[in-house]
């Protein structure tokens, strides 16, 4: 299997300007790329195929009456191998399965928790099993958290 390296490519989809710019810079003090921002549906369904991030943080209440779990969709159909990952006030609107997602990093988050989140996500997707405990900023799925075990 492929796995991807350090730096990530990250897509954020987040229709609320200041938490979308706060989300890119603690991406980029970490240490990874923000390859494109969306603010909904619509909008990920513009980018071009070819985008493919390693991860996207996807937040549940976006622009246009799109919901994150329609944009996980559409993610897991043009990126199968993207780990999604749920940024959301709401995480009680996340199905028990999470809809074929990987985790969530609820909000409000410090910027210590969200980057600490990220060094957990680098671990398991680049290198797994994280060899950090899992922070309390993150919820991995249960089957992601079993591919892991």
């Amino acid at each position: 299997m492929n796995r991807p390296k350090p730096p990530l490519s990250i897509l954020v989809v987040e229709d609320e300007l200041i938490i979308s710019m706060d989300i890119e810079m603690m991406i980029e003090d970490a240490g990874h790329r923000v390859m494109a921002t969306a603010a909904s549906l619509k909008a990920v369904a513009a980018l071009p195929v070819e985008t493919k991030p390693d991860v996207a943080l996807v937040d549940m209440q976006l622009a246009q009456g799109s919901t994150g779990l329609e944009v996980n969709d559409e993610i897991r159909k043009r990126w199968p191998g993207t780990i999604v990952v749920f940024v959301t006030a709401n995480p009680k609107k996340i199905p028990e399965d999470f809809a074929g997602a990987h985790g969530v990093i609820a909000k409000p988050f410090s910027s210590a928790g969200f980057v600490a989140a990220l060094r957990y996500l680098e671990e398991g997707v680049c290198d797994p099993p994280p060899v950090s405990p899992e922070p309390g900023s993150f919820v991995a799925s249960p089957a992601f958290g079993a591919h892991w075990g």
